[in-house]
């Protein structure tokens, strides 16, 4: 990436998605080597921000390594610094440039299970604070050789294809972005009137009760590119079945061709065609991990197919997709989980969304 894109990248993330202001702790975390220009221009205008930047970096191998090697009682330990800075940030900024995305697809599913267990409280301080406004964060992605494989293109074009996503090709894409949250509160109002969301598609006819909870629309606050709304649904309403067509990556494992079946808001059947094990010890984690924490839909047309990546799978336009396991606050979930994964699955061929028994979305694109 060039230092325009870059420059307006960084601009973005600072000033719209987290609205870094003076005074505030901010913490940068980059994965990977290869975002450092980027990383740099975030730390600098926090600076100009009168901000308070610290900057968090990891390697690839460390997570192998540590899965690997790591005893019960290690998976099992939470670092006190990792609690303090939760609990005591302003903003979070988390910038993934993977060497290797398959880092951990060999990796022990049990080790993996106790230790996404066991981090569980991080994930639920930062979303709880989050929903409550008293701290802002956003992820995001810069492109390596490792998540262009992936998506099966070229460095170059993958680049392109980020740019594109994120709107850094338009001159002021936090104005872009603006348009798009407002879009995005106009669809979210509307379902926030309901109580009652049907998907039928391919294999597919699942409802879910959204009473008392609240659509959230997303337009580059937390996720970077961003594009969906979502809810948690009511806990134990979750009814009937759903075919996810799409390949579902999850810590550099996949699953594809799940199928799950819901009863009373569990999932009490669940089978894949290829990564039936992973899928299996994934959703056998814990008490909440067959349960749905988030339904949502995926409005950012300018991702048009899976690259691999979740970051930018799950706003596909034209796509659903639910996560089993933990539950998001500002929804109004309450779901406890270790896992947090999201299945996406294709709209495009034929699928439909009712509200409230009314269609409202058909073939991809909502109808109201």
């Amino acid at each position: 990436m060039y230092n325009p894109i870059i420059n307006k990248y960084a601009d973005v993330l600072v000033n719209y998605s987290t609205k870094v202001a003076k005074g505030d702790l901010v913490i940068i975390y980059a994965r990977g080597y290869e975002a450092q220009p980027l990383v740099k221009e975030i730390f600098k205008l926090c600076l100009q921000n009168g901000a308070h930047p610290i900057v968090r970096t990891s390697m690839d191998e460390i997570a192998e390594t540590f899965i690997k090697y790591a005893t019960d009682e290690q998976l099992e330990y939470i670092d006190e610094m990792s609690k303090l800075e939760v609990e005591k940030a302003d903003v979070m900024i988390f910038i993934g440039a993977p060497s290797n995305i398959k880092n951990l697809a060999n990796a022990d599913n049990d080790k993996l299970a106790k230790h996404s267990r066991a981090t569980h409280p991080i994930l639920a301080k930062r979303l709880e604070r989050s929903a409550s406004g008293d701290m802002r964060w956003v992820i995001a992605n810069y492109p390596t050789n490792a998540l262009a494989q992936e998506a099966s293109m070229s460095l170059e074009e993958y680049s392109e294809f980020l740019i594109n996503s994120c709107y850094l090709d338009l001159e002021n894409p936090s104005r872009k972005w603006i348009e798009i949250d407002n879009e995005q509160k106009r669809l979210a109002d509307i379902l926030n009137k309901t109580s009652k969301i049907r998907i039928v598609g391919d294999k597919t006819d699942i409802t879910f009760s959204t009473k008392g909870r609240t659509w959230v629309p997303c337009s580059g606050n937390m996720n970077f590119p961003d594009g969906e709304i979502f809810t948690s649904p009511v806990e134990d309403s979750a009814s009937g079945t759903i075919y996810f067509d799409f390949p579902q990556n999850y810590h550099g494992s996949t699953s594809k061709e799940v199928y799950i079946e819901f009863v009373d808001g569990k999932a009490v059947k669940y089978h894949a065609e290829i990564g039936n094990d992973f899928l299996c010890k994934m959703l056998e984690m814990d008490e909440g991990s067959r349960f749905v924490g988030e339904v949502a839909i995926g409005t950012n047309d300018r991702i048009q197919d899976v690259t691999g990546n979740i970051l930018f799978d799950e706003k596909i336009g034209g796509s659903i997709h639910i996560a089993l396991g933990a539950s998001y606050p500002e929804a109004g979930g309450k779901n406890q989980s270790g896992l947090h994964w999201d299945m996406i699955k294709n709209m495009k061929n034929g699928g439909k969304i009712y509200a409230d028994d009314k269609l409202i979305y058909e073939n991809g694109k909502f109808i109201i």
